[in-house]
């Protein structure tokens, strides 16, 4: 009996071609659920990044961004600029010292406490603006200070200075009344030295419980660079050696630029705009370029390879193409196409055809990516889009209360972080002299003083107000918090960036004048106007 055929269907992908009867099936890929999932181009793959200390990143990469840094703000005025916004939305013109000691635990009345510190106040505005008095090299006010610290904040990422005091002789020498001193030394002159063995780590020294404990500073003397180190307190545990920093990391030792994050987009923005502005140069030039149907060279020289071989059809044809070239080229010359004479209308030949061509200019895409450029670096030096670039055209007033409201915490964390323990620094330091040599009397004396100091030095730093869209509906929504009961005017003052006591004080004294003057207060608005004297005219 035959057997029955058997017939074989071909194995078919879906591309169309026929698999090998036999061939091993490919394998699946199967969707899996986990963390650091690669995509099927595997870019995560291809960026091999190690796990490694912060501190050990700052050491290794401080001098280089710190370096780039100071190019770009150097060679950009956006970034300049940008720098001196930080400054004045952190610290404006200064900020302004409010003495808070703790008068319960100093034993005094509220009333003294105001007194006491009103005092405080009025002689170290005196001093704080006098360079003479508080810098060590007599040429700049604290806030001036404080500025050139706000801008090593931005380019190194740390501000580094030395807490000096003059003695009676030096005192006398330069004429001043005050021996504490502050010299600022910049961050580079901070050695980047480490030495495990000795706790020395990027130019600090730390103790057993990784306490910084001294500095390692570079100094030229007699000419020649030298190390010295300067413990970081005295054996009365007050301030030596002033280093301030916003850390990354809880182990970290020494801070890194602000503009790290943004070195490269910096750079990538600045080869863009450079481009641009190549390109917009080209193009106030133009290249004229005339075309035209006639024959080239080579046919000309074929031609008269023809004429030499002693054809006389081949020489006619010759004789006959530069006759008519040669007239079609004295018509075009008799109307003339003038390019850098005066102005003419251009007379072509036959067939020919006369064109400009210009550089073009990028294309649509460039504003939207320099824009983006531009609020990466914006949102890490820590203002707003409009401050950046000074661009308002899209802005609204929704968001520009958006802006103002993102960026105002990252301004006063600034403040808090970086300004302000600069100013108490050297504000405890400047105290310490005034109430131990009697300028400031301490009330309970010396002792009362030494006891309980740090209650006593306890201040805070009041900076400039916040922005805003529209004056008058904030003015509106702060006597609507007042009303409410949800705030007070020293809060609103604060807010405005006004010393609520100095605004008590002017309130007081000029209701009392008007009042003395038998006018209305201004301060008072439901009093009623003062009766206006009557002459009485004689009738008689």
């Amino acid at each position: 009996m035959e057997k029955a055929k058997v017939m074989r269907v071909p194995s078919v992908a879906r591309d169309g071609s026929v698999k090998p009867r036999g061939a091993a099936a490919a394998p699946v890929a199967r969707p899996v659920m986990r963390m650091l999932r690669d995509s099927p181009s595997g870019v995560l793959a291809a960026r091999l990044t190690p796990v490694s200390e912060s501190r050990d990143e700052i050491r290794r990469s401080w001098r280089r961004a710190a370096a780039l840094a100071l190019d770009f703000i150097h060679n950009s005025g956006r970034l300049k600029g940008a720098v001196d916004q930080v400054i004045a939305d952190t610290v404006g013109s200064e900020l302004i010292l409010k003495p808070a000691p703790d008068y319960a635990k100093l034993g005094w009345s509220q009333e003294r406490s105001v007194a006491w510190s009103k005092m405080v106040k009025t002689e170290w505005k005196k001093d704080s603006w006098n360079p003479r008095e508080c810098d060590h090299r007599g040429k700049f006010t604290v806030p001036q200070l404080v500025a050139i610290s706000l801008r090593w904040h931005i380019a190194f990422g740390e501000t580094t200075g030395i807490l000096t005091h003059f003695d009676a002789g030096q005192r006398a020498r330069y004429g001043v009344r005050t021996g504490s001193k502050t010299l600022l030394v910049p961050p580079p002159r901070l050695v980047q030295d480490t030495n495990e063995a000795l706790r020395l780590f990027q130019g600090v020294y730390h103790d057993e419980n990784g306490r910084a404990e001294g500095y390692l500073f570079e100094e030229r003397q007699n000419g020649f660079p030298k190390k010295v180190r300067y413990p970081a307190y005295d054996a009365s545990g007050r301030t030596v050696v002033m280093h301030i920093f916003d850390p990354l990391d809880a182990d970290d030792v020494r801070g890194i630029s602000q503009l790290t994050p943004i070195l490269k987009q910096h750079a990538q923005t600045e080869v863009a705009r450079e481009a641009t502005l190549q390109t917009l140069i080209v193009q106030t030039f133009f290249a004229a370029v005339l075309t035209s149907k006639l024959p080239a060279a080579e046919a000309i020289e074929s031609l008269q390879e023809l004429a030499k071989d002693g054809n006389t059809a081949g020489k006619a044809i010759y004789d006959n193409v530069l006759g008519y070239l040669g007239s079609t080229l004295d018509r075009a010359a008799e109307g003339g196409v003038s390019l850098t004479g005066g102005s003419r209308i251009p007379v072509l030949g036959p067939d020919e055809d006369l064109q400009f061509r210009q550089a073009q200019a990028p294309g649509d895409n460039y504003l939207p990516l320099t824009q983006s450029l531009d609020r990466d670096m914006a949102r890490a030096i820590g203002v707003t889009y409009g401050a950046y670039t000074m661009d308002h055209s899209d802005a609204t007033y929704s968001s520009v209360r958006m802006e103002n409201a993102s960026i105002w915490p990252v301004v006063m964390r600034r403040r808090e972080h970086i300004a302000a323990p600069m100013y108490q620094t050297i504000f405890e330091q400047w105290l310490d002299e005034k109430i131990e040599t009697g300028a400031i009397p301490f009330p309970g004396g010396l002792a009362n003083y030494r006891a309980n100091r740090d209650a006593a030095s306890w201040a805070q730093w009041q900076g400039p107000e916040k922005p805003t869209a529209d004056d008058l509906k904030s003015e509106k929504a702060a006597s609507e918090r007042i009303a409410n009961g949800t705030s007070s005017i020293p809060r609103e003052a604060e807010l405005k960036g006004v010393d609520a006591d100095e605004l008590f004080d002017e309130r007081s004294a000029d209701h009392k004048r008007y009042v003395d003057a038998g006018m209305r207060s201004p301060y008072d608005r439901d009093a009623p106007a003062p009766a206006q004297p009557v002459e009485v005219q004689n009738t008689n």
